[in-house]
């Protein structure tokens, strides 16, 4: 079934035990394949201190208190053969007992140790701290540090192949360097792995399909069209960058995801992403994401910067590839654990990867990333977008402000908003159609990009501006489904009034299987937060 050999060994022999891992280890490294062994034993005691299997298997347990331990069967031979005494088998397992005594007693030791609020932790730079702040971090880079980049990231060696698509695509990079824009999504998240790894930050990456992207967006390893040599521009920027790892993973998500995270514990400078093939596929990982991502800082005092890619996104596609299931992200929010994040162009993207590494504190980051915004085109942003600024938590309607950037608007002054429509995500895109469309002037967009911690200070700031125009809250996702059952609560505390839901009814499905129904659904409630 699984195409590997198994090697079947019986519990008892510990030297026989022994043979077969290292012969295992031997296979593995030799011919670089899996290998399974099946070690034949028992389990002599219940599965937790209080249980007693006996009540549910009084024969087979008064054979195995019967049976010598696989220590006491390795002795007896040990002294049969002469190879040690009694009492040298005596004194290994004296020494053994004192040194697991020992190790008890230094790590209750350690356990007594009060926990400071702040904390650094081994080989990094970064403070753990329980408050999580807003402060800007410097992300932007020098401009010459992204030309370097895109030059790497556009340049392949020499005689080497390439399958006409890609090269076009390379040849986009090219182009929107030199015009200065537009960068599309994958471009945005290329500059963020260059920038980082040519300041001597570290990145992995591993999914399902992350080498080409699952939407063929990334292309972050190319292949000879002959040789199939692979090349992978994001390691060949400069001699003396940090190292770039890319892996495609298996459909094992749990297992995946948490040898991730411990890599994001033991190797903090390192920014380590786990990407799932569509964001519902966090499914299969949600053991690890419930009992240790989450729950990192306060219950195993850990921290990690861990970042999930979750793609997420209505699009018709039914409901196996819509939902990364945001609701339950947002439910496991507290205390600030964890950073949830629906974002809206490539240079929010690149800035929020940047952060992850250059503030003085880790958290998890969960990203609901885009599948249709990969190439929308007005998902895109502009190179001094890379080059200035810094991550916004909420961006207010461009409309109203000039640009993202806070600037005034040029020309006549826009009529007073009489409606607020608050939103995260690619829904803002149907809104923004829409609202052209039909020339719509008094409907004000704003985006909620990242979801937790909230900036309810900003919040409270653009309600102010806006007072008094009707409140909606607009998404995608089915009533008791993505945000709206956690931020309804926040935007009335913050606001002082309730605001109208405009998105699809409840439901058991995270989305409809027909293309057309989907549709429908988009057009009413994009209809419904204009009050149509």
């Amino acid at each position: 079934m699984i195409e590997a050999p198994i090697f079947h060994v019986n519990g008892d022999d510990p030297e026989a035990v022994c043979y077969v891992a290292g012969l295992a280890l031997e296979f593995r490294q030799k011919f670089q394949r899996d290998v399974v062994v099946d070690m034949v034993c028992y389990r002599r005691y219940g599965h937790n201190e209080s249980d007693e299997p006996a009540f549910t298997q009084p024969i087979l347990y008064r054979e195995i208190a019967a049976h010598p331990s696989p220590s006491a069967i390795l002795s007896a031979k040990l002294i049969a053969e002469g190879t040690i005494t009694a009492v040298e088998s005596a004194a290994i397992q004296a020494e053994y007992t004192a040194a697991l005594e020992d190790a008890l007693a230094r790590a209750r030791k350690k356990q007594e140790r009060q926990i400071d609020d702040v904390k650094r932790f081994e080989g990094s730079t970064a403070v753990f701290q329980q408050a999580y702040f807003f402060a800007p971090v410097a992300t932007a880079v020098p401009p010459a540090l992204i030309e370097q980049c895109a030059g790497g990231l556009t340049r392949v060696p020499s005689g080497f192949k390439l399958n006409p698509k890609i090269k076009r695509f390379i040849e986009t990079r090219a182009q929107a360097f030199k015009e200065g824009g537009p960068v599309d999504w994958s471009f945005g998240e290329a500059l963020a792995f260059g920038t980082l790894l040519l300041e001597g930050t570290p990145v992995r990456l591993s999914g399902q399909d992350s080498e080409r992207g699952t939407f063929s967006q990334r292309h972050a390893a190319i292949y000879e069209i002959d040789t199939r040599e692979r090349f992978v521009p994001l390691g060949h920027l400069d001699k003396k960058q940090a190292e770039f790892c890319l892996y495609n993973s298996s459909l094992s998500e749990a297992g995946v995801l948490g040898f991730d995270y411990g890599y994001s514990l033991d190797y903090p400078q390192m920014l380590c992403l786990w990407e799932a093939q569509f964001g519902d596929f966090a499914n299969g990982a949600q053991t690890i994401i419930d009992q240790f991502i989450v729950s990192s800082e306060s219950k195993w005092q850990r921290v990690s910067g861990m970042v999930l890619l979750l793609p997420h996104g209505y699009e018709g596609q039914g409901p196996e590839h819509s939902s990364a299931r945001l609701e339950r992200f947002l439910q496991l929010c507290a205390e600030g654990n964890l950073q949830v994040c629906n974002l809206t162009t490539p240079a929010q993207y690149f800035h929020a990867l940047r952060r992850q590494m250059r503030r003085d504190f880790r958290k998890p980051l969960v990203v609901m990333s885009p599948k249709s915004l990969l190439r929308h085109p007005a998902a895109t942003s502009r190179l001094d977008e890379f080059t200035s600024g810094h991550f916004q938590e909420i961006l207010d309607d461009p409309t109203r402000v000039g640009t993202e950037s806070g600037s005034e608007p040029a020309g006549a002054a826009p009529p007073p908003a009489e409606r607020l429509i608050l939103c995260s995500g690619k829904v803002y895109y149907d809104l923004v159609d829409y609202r052209e469309k039909n020339q719509i002037t008094d409907a004000v967009i704003v985006r909620i990009e990242q979801l937790y911690p909230l900036h309810r200070t900003r919040l409270g700031e653009l309600g102010d501006k806006y007072d008094g125009a009707t409140l909606v809250w607009c998404q995608e996702e089915s009533q008791n489904m993505g945000a709206w059952s956690f931020i309804a609560s926040h935007l009335e505390h913050v606001f002082g009034r309730k605001a109208f839901y405009a998105g699809r009814d409840a439901s058991a499905s995270p989305a409809v299987g027909h293309l057309a129904r989907h549709r429908y659904e988009q057009a009413a409630l994009v209809r419904a937060a204009f009050g149509i």
